[in-house]
């Protein structure tokens, strides 16, 4: 009888092994705040997974391999937000640290290790996230050093800087340095990054200079064809040699949300119905990426139906969320049409995809799958937490400015994860506990054997 039960037995708790592995999936409630805060850590988690810059031989700041510099920036925004939404600040001194690590010589996020190969656009995703410290009311650098509204205006004015009235009449090249390719190229997200930078500095400074800035990137984006007004589709970018005359009209969610954001913040600030009705029109434009035939869910229009996102592409949703929960609360009419994107996307697609990995929870390129697509990254986890931490933006304050919301004491204080324990730790503990599910069946079949 003993032989007769011993493999069965074995894969009794072998297959207990891989139940426990899988029903780590994720139920997310968009109605219960816990709920929604619940999987933003796990996917807050799932981030530093990628990330060994705090351990021997990384380097502060970069996630590793395959994923660029700019990248990075972006991940960082993505963890203010997620303290500043969530409360949790497991994640604070590794942002901190980042941060820091990375601001340059000349206080402009163009460090020494990037700067060969830095572009407008990288150079514009470290400047989101400074700014994001900023109005976040995140902990500052010593004393001694810049603030983050200082770095903010440090990084927009090294950027403007660089508007190149000598080809197409103005805009930002795509490259900063004559020997990288694509110096030739004046892309949409780097005039994008300029326009969202002088927009937040005008509502977070009251300078109105900025205003200024928004406008003529506005009108030069608008003026070389950049900008579809019928449709209100922004296209990838023009190149320089043909004086900006061929369009490449390739549309990216992140060109229309940096857009979205950038006019939601001039509205808030200046109140202009001109602003309000920029904001309305590109919201409207944003159906392109979302699939009513599938339940509304977030899409990247021009590589998910073909799978030929590559490893940036796999990020740029989170920034379309991100974008769009800050227009919700800075334009507050658009607040029920954007929640209703992100709970459709929420629902219908990331807690289908994001049952991948041996965790359970590893999250996929395409939401619309219906499953776990076999693909995962820095990209697809941050788009999956930006998505579901902006269900939170209206209970959260609305970005601070230079006069409102900030404490004279700044009473955000770092606080240290109880026991020291870094995002790098936590993915030892998730590893182990998957090990030891693993192996105590082996072990247990393998004692079945034996002592049978």
């Amino acid at each position: 009888m003993a032989r007769i039960f011993e493999i069965p037995l074995c894969f009794f708790f072998l297959l207990c092994s891989t139940y426990l592995e899988r029903s780590s999936a994720i139920d997310i409630d968009v109605n219960d705040a816990d709920s929604i805060k619940q999987a933003a850590r796990v996917f807050a988690h799932g981030v530093l997974d990628y990330y060994d810059g705090n351990q021997t031989g990384g380097t502060l700041g970069k996630f590793t391999w395959p994923y660029y510099w700019w990248e990075a920036g972006a991940a960082w925004g993505s963890l203010i937000d997620y303290w500043f939404y969530t409360g949790d600040t497991t994640f604070n001194q590794i942002v901190f640290e980042a941060l820091l690590a990375n601001i340059g010589p000349n206080y402009d996020y163009m460090p020494e290790s990037e700067i060969t190969t830095e572009g407008n656009d990288d150079q514009a995703f470290w400047g989101f996230t400074i700014m994001a410290a900023a109005e976040r009311n995140f902990t500052n650098p010593p004393d001694d050093k810049p603030q983050w509204p200082e770095l903010s205006e440090a990084v927009f004015w090294s950027m403007a800087g660089r508007w190149d009235t000598s080809t197409c009449n103005g805009g930002l090249r795509w490259q900063i340095f004559e020997f990288n390719n694509g110096y030739d190229y004046k892309n949409t997200v780097s005039n994008a990054g300029l326009f969202l930078m002088a927009s937040r500095l005008a509502r977070f400074t009251g300078n109105k200079t900025y205003v200024d800035w928004a406008e003529r990137t506005w009108n030069w984006i608008e003026g070389v064809g950049l900008l579809d007004t019928e449709y209100y589709y922004f296209y990838d970018g023009v190149g320089v040699a043909d004086n900006c005359s061929v369009i490449t009209r390739y549309q990216w969610s992140y060109n229309a949300a940096c857009f979205l954001a950038g006019s939601a913040y001039l509205y808030n600030f200046t109140a202009s119905s001109i602003w309000a009705e920029r904001t309305q029109n590109i919201l409207d434009g944003l159906q392109a990426f979302f699939d009513n035939e599938n339940g509304g869910v977030m899409y990247e229009v021009a590589c998910e139906p073909v799978q030929k996102c590559n490893t940036d592409m796999q990020s740029f949703k989170a920034y379309l969320s991100r974008f769009m929960g800050l227009t919700a609360i800075l334009a507050p009419w658009t607040y029920d049409e954007i929640n209703a994107h992100l709970v459709n996307t929420v629902v219908n697609g990331v807690t289908h995809s994001c049952t991948g990995g041996r965790d359970g929870v590893t999250c996929g390129t395409s939401w619309l799958a219906g499953e776990w697509d076999n693909t995962a990254g820095l990209g697809q986890q941050m788009s999956a937490l930006e998505t579901v931490q902006n269900l939170l933006i209206n209970q959260v304050p609305a970005p601070y400015t230079g006069t409102v919301g900030l404490s004279a004491e700044r009473s955000n204080s770092l606080i240290q994860p109880e026991g020291g324990n870094s995002s790098m730790q936590n993915r030892g503990d998730r590893a182990g506990a998957r090990t030891f599910c693993m192996i105590v069946p082996i072990l247990l079949c393998i004692s079945w054997s034996i002592f049978k």
